[in-house]
């Protein structure tokens, strides 16, 4: 076995904790096709976005949650509208899971103004105010305290909004976790914390990069308590997490939910996938979150083949229609570049930034005004040095032909 990967009798797909020994009882027959058609969706549009950045469609980073859908569409389809979730850089599937519409996730991956950033922010920085998907975000747990400050808010307004926070098991590591589960303790905030472990930290496995590997109980010591959930078992997240909503929502009880997963992709389009074997992706791909859940509706008259096949084609040309769009959008013109960087208005103090082609500073959002300033300067220094104004500079002692010593 090559060093870093993955030994033996750690935690695979058929020990994954809480919902593999569990049969939950199916949901309407309305709910599970949502569920599989949402969860079908998500993969799709995945396999897509990897293809298209292939073609360098898409720029920048890309990292893709094939494997992962079970955890998204069970946490989000039992969130209420008014409640906010907040992700990592892998939400592509969060933000179409709360009803972002996948042309505009597609637009923001090929940096277009249809994105939902404006083709500003890419693959890792998908943002809907209006679903209240609040980002994702791309500093490993960055989105923890903001997660907080979400259900900060929402308590100091007496509102009974929930905020979930879903991040990767590398994010336990980070400084601000232990931060955050304190004060979220402390203060009694709504907000449930999940914690995506689909076992590896890039690719450092999660026995190799946290000394507690049960991350349930990670955050104890902080007075968060938690549970572990089959993270490829839709129904298991959806039972689980709705009861954390609820003790969130009701009895302002934050809490830990650890939710084992497994991504079938790399950590990005850019990882070649040394750090683990391929027996052991095909244990997991054993266990496919769609596929297991599709058949168990066949098997149970919910749905039929047909039905199961036009879910697939409905998905494909959503998918497909996405992609015609993204790539029918324009770019945003080069001289918005330095939009939005800079605030400035009679209640909010404008930042200012200094132009090196003159002298004198002026606000940022006047950028575009800063060649005119250079321009007029130029103008004026160059009338300045003609001769027919040798009495205005002498006027104001400006006396290049006399030595230094002898002006006074």
């Amino acid at each position: 076995m090559a060093e870093g990967k993955t030994k033996p009798g750690r935690a695979t797909a058929s020990t994954d904790g809480k919902g593999t020994s569990k049969k939950l009882k199916l949901p309407d027959g309305s709910t599970c096709r949502e569920l599989l058609s949402l969860m079908a969706l998500i993969r799709r549009f995945e396999e897509e976005a990897g293809r298209q950045y292939q073609r360098a469609k898409a720029g920048g980073f890309l990292h893709l949650a094939i494997g992962e859908e079970a955890t998204i569409v069970g946490t989000t389809s039992v969130m209420r509208d008014e409640d906010y979730l907040i992700g990592t850089y892998r939400t592509h599937g969060h933000a179409i899971a709360r009803g972002t519409h996948p042309n505009n996730v597609m637009a923001e991956l090929f940096g277009r103004v249809d994105g939902t950033s404006g083709g500003r922010g890419g693959s890792m920085h998908i943002f809907d105010l209006e679903k209240r998907f609040m980002g994702g975000y791309g500093i490993v747990g960055g989105n923890l305290p903001l997660a907080a400050g979400l259900a900060l808010s929402s308590d100091y307004r007496g509102t009974d909004e929930v905020t979930v926070c879903m991040f990767g098991d590398g994010a336990s590591n980070a400084g601000n976790f232990g931060e955050t589960m304190n004060l979220a303790a402390l203060w009694s905030l709504p907000v449930v914390f999940l914690v995506e472990n689909n076992l590896y930290g890039m690719g450092t496995a999660i026995e190799r990069h946290s000394a507690v590997t049960d991350l349930a109980h990670k955050a104890e010591g902080m007075g968060i308590p938690g549970v572990r959930v089959d993270g490829m078992d839709v129904l298991a997240v959806r039972e689980t997490v709705s009861e954390h909503i609820r003790l969130a929502r009701d009895e302002r009880t934050p809490t830990l939910v650890e939710a084992f997963t497994y991504r079938y992709r790399g950590h990005s389009a850019a990882d070649p996938e040394v750090y683990r074997e391929k027996e052991e992706v095909e244990e997991w791909q054993r266990k496919d979150p769609i596929e297991n859940f599709a058949s168990r509706l066949i098997k149970e008259n919910v749905i039929s083949e047909e039905v199961l096949q036009s879910i697939r084609d409905e998905a494909d040309k959503t998918v497909m229609a996405a992609v015609e769009f993204a790539d029918a959008s324009p770019e945003p013109p080069l001289d918005s570049l330095y939009d939005f960087l800079y605030i400035g208005s009679d209640r909010v103090p404008g930042w200012y930034a200094v132009d090196e082609r003159s002298p004198d500073s002026h606000p940022g959002e006047d950028e575009r005004k800063a060649g005119e300033r250079a321009r007029e300067l130029a103008q004026r220094g160059a009338a300045y040095a003609e001769p027919e104004a040798l009495s205005l500079r002498e006027a104001e002692g400006d006396r290049p032909d006399t030595a230094p010593e002898d002006v006074h």
